[in-house]
Protein backbone atom coordinates (compact mmCIF):
# COMPACT_ATOMS: atom_id res chain seq x y z
CA UNK A 1 0.00 0.00 0.00
CA UNK A 2 2.92 2.34 0.58
CA UNK A 3 3.63 2.26 -3.17
CA UNK A 4 0.12 3.55 -3.82
CA UNK A 5 0.41 6.34 -1.25
CA UNK A 6 3.76 7.35 -2.74
CA UNK A 7 2.19 7.60 -6.21
CA UNK A 8 -0.81 9.48 -4.83
CA UNK A 9 1.49 11.99 -3.13
CA UNK A 10 3.26 12.61 -6.44
CA UNK A 11 -0.10 13.17 -8.18
CA UNK A 12 -1.64 15.29 -5.40
CA UNK A 13 -1.33 18.53 -7.36
CA UNK A 14 -2.72 17.04 -10.58
CA UNK A 15 -6.32 18.25 -10.33
CA UNK A 16 -7.47 16.13 -13.28
CA UNK A 17 -6.23 12.84 -11.83
CA UNK A 18 -7.56 13.69 -8.38
CA UNK A 19 -11.00 14.57 -9.80
CA UNK A 20 -11.12 11.31 -11.71
CA UNK A 21 -10.01 9.30 -8.67
CA UNK A 22 -12.84 10.81 -6.61
CA UNK A 23 -15.25 9.27 -9.12
CA UNK A 24 -14.49 5.83 -7.70
CA UNK A 25 -16.53 6.88 -4.65
CA UNK A 26 -19.70 7.31 -6.73
CA UNK A 27 -21.18 4.09 -8.11
CA UNK A 28 -22.46 5.62 -11.35
CA UNK A 29 -19.13 7.36 -12.08
CA UNK A 30 -16.62 4.58 -11.27
CA UNK A 31 -15.74 4.12 -14.93
CA UNK A 32 -14.24 7.62 -14.98
CA UNK A 33 -11.69 6.59 -12.33
CA UNK A 34 -10.39 3.52 -14.14
CA UNK A 35 -7.85 5.29 -16.41
CA UNK A 36 -6.43 7.21 -13.44
CA UNK A 37 -6.23 4.03 -11.36
CA UNK A 38 -4.44 2.31 -14.24
CA UNK A 39 -1.90 5.14 -14.44
CA UNK A 40 -1.24 4.73 -10.71
CA UNK A 41 -0.72 0.98 -11.11
CA UNK A 42 -3.92 -0.04 -9.31
CA UNK A 43 -5.86 -2.98 -10.70
CA UNK A 44 -9.42 -1.93 -11.43
CA UNK A 45 -10.76 -4.93 -9.51
CA UNK A 46 -8.68 -4.07 -6.41
CA UNK A 47 -11.59 -2.47 -4.58
CA UNK A 48 -9.70 -1.52 -1.41
CA UNK A 49 -6.78 0.20 -3.16
CA UNK A 50 -9.17 1.98 -5.53
CA UNK A 51 -11.31 3.10 -2.59
CA UNK A 52 -8.28 4.39 -0.65
CA UNK A 53 -7.14 6.28 -3.76
CA UNK A 54 -10.58 7.89 -4.01
CA UNK A 55 -10.59 8.86 -0.33
CA UNK A 56 -7.09 10.28 -0.64
CA UNK A 57 -8.14 12.30 -3.70
CA UNK A 58 -11.06 13.69 -1.69
CA UNK A 59 -8.98 14.46 1.43
CA UNK A 60 -5.20 14.26 0.85
CA UNK A 61 -4.26 15.33 4.36
CA UNK A 62 -2.53 12.23 5.70
CA UNK A 63 -0.98 10.99 8.89
CA UNK A 64 1.30 8.08 9.67
CA UNK A 65 0.07 7.58 13.21
CA UNK A 66 -2.93 5.95 14.80
CA UNK A 67 -5.76 3.91 13.38
CA UNK A 68 -9.16 5.15 12.22
CA UNK A 69 -10.52 5.00 15.76
CA UNK A 70 -7.92 7.60 16.77
CA UNK A 71 -8.93 9.72 13.76
CA UNK A 72 -12.56 9.61 14.89
CA UNK A 73 -11.53 10.59 18.42
CA UNK A 74 -9.70 13.63 17.01
CA UNK A 75 -12.88 14.53 15.11
CA UNK A 76 -14.84 14.41 18.36
CA UNK A 77 -12.24 16.54 20.14
CA UNK A 78 -12.06 19.08 17.31
CA UNK A 79 -15.85 19.41 17.34
CA UNK A 80 -15.58 20.06 21.11
CA UNK A 81 -18.09 17.37 21.95
CA UNK A 82 -18.11 16.65 25.67
CA UNK A 83 -18.78 13.16 26.91
CA UNK A 84 -21.08 13.11 29.90
CA UNK A 85 -21.24 10.67 32.79
CA UNK A 86 -24.68 9.43 31.80
CA UNK A 87 -25.37 6.99 29.01
CA UNK A 88 -25.99 9.71 26.39
CA UNK A 89 -23.54 9.43 23.50
CA UNK A 90 -22.01 12.37 21.66
CA UNK A 91 -22.97 12.67 17.97
CA UNK A 92 -19.52 11.42 16.95
CA UNK A 93 -19.77 8.47 19.35
CA UNK A 94 -23.09 7.50 17.74
CA UNK A 95 -21.59 7.71 14.25
CA UNK A 96 -18.54 5.77 15.38
CA UNK A 97 -20.68 3.08 16.99
CA UNK A 98 -22.64 2.85 13.72
CA UNK A 99 -19.34 2.48 11.86
CA UNK A 100 -18.22 -0.34 14.14
CA UNK A 101 -21.45 -2.24 13.56
CA UNK A 102 -20.84 -2.26 9.80
CA UNK A 103 -20.62 -5.48 7.88
CA UNK A 104 -17.98 -5.58 5.16
CA UNK A 105 -20.54 -4.56 2.51
CA UNK A 106 -21.50 -1.43 4.50
CA UNK A 107 -18.06 -0.46 5.74
CA UNK A 108 -16.81 1.67 2.87
CA UNK A 109 -19.86 3.96 2.87
CA UNK A 110 -19.56 4.55 6.60
CA UNK A 111 -15.80 5.17 6.42
CA UNK A 112 -16.46 7.63 3.58
CA UNK A 113 -18.79 9.69 5.78
CA UNK A 114 -16.24 9.80 8.60
CA UNK A 115 -13.47 10.86 6.19
CA UNK A 116 -15.76 13.69 5.06
CA UNK A 117 -16.02 14.73 8.72
CA UNK A 118 -12.23 14.52 9.06
CA UNK A 119 -11.88 16.73 5.99
CA UNK A 120 -14.34 19.32 7.29
CA UNK A 121 -12.37 19.47 10.56
CA UNK A 122 -8.89 19.43 8.90
CA UNK A 123 -7.92 16.14 10.52
CA UNK A 124 -5.36 13.91 8.81
CA UNK A 125 -6.08 10.24 8.08
CA UNK A 126 -3.64 7.33 8.22
CA UNK A 127 -4.55 5.84 4.83
CA UNK A 128 -1.94 3.08 4.98
CA UNK A 129 -3.35 1.72 8.23
CA UNK A 130 -6.92 2.28 7.06
CA UNK A 131 -6.34 0.13 3.97
CA UNK A 132 -4.96 -2.73 6.06
CA UNK A 133 -7.82 -2.48 8.54
CA UNK A 134 -10.45 -2.54 5.79
CA UNK A 135 -8.77 -5.54 4.19
CA UNK A 136 -8.84 -7.49 7.46
CA UNK A 137 -12.13 -6.07 8.80
CA UNK A 138 -13.50 -8.15 11.65
CA UNK A 139 -13.81 -8.24 15.42
CA UNK A 140 -10.07 -7.70 15.96
CA UNK A 141 -10.01 -4.46 13.92
CA UNK A 142 -13.26 -3.27 15.48
CA UNK A 143 -11.73 -3.76 18.95
CA UNK A 144 -8.57 -1.91 17.95
CA UNK A 145 -10.58 1.05 16.66
CA UNK A 146 -12.83 1.06 19.73
CA UNK A 147 -9.81 0.97 22.05
CA UNK A 148 -8.26 3.95 20.27
CA UNK A 149 -11.54 5.91 20.26
CA UNK A 150 -12.53 5.28 23.86
CA UNK A 151 -9.00 5.33 25.29
CA UNK A 152 -8.80 7.02 28.65
CA UNK A 153 -7.10 10.38 28.40
CA UNK A 154 -4.17 11.09 30.69
CA UNK A 155 -6.27 13.73 32.49
CA UNK A 156 -9.01 11.29 33.45
CA UNK A 157 -6.41 8.68 34.48
CA UNK A 158 -4.86 11.23 36.83
CA UNK A 159 -8.28 12.13 38.26
CA UNK A 160 -9.07 8.43 38.84
CA UNK A 161 -5.81 8.03 40.74
CA UNK A 162 -6.65 10.82 43.22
Amino acid sequence: MSWLLERLRKSKDNRGIMANLRCILVESKKHRAWPALNRLGVRIDDDISAYIAGLYAMHPEESSQGNFGATCKRIEEKRKEKRSNDSKLTPTERRFQHLLSAERSELMGRVYRMVLMAKSNSIAVNYGKLAIDIKYWGDQKKSEWASAFWAQSSESSEEDGK
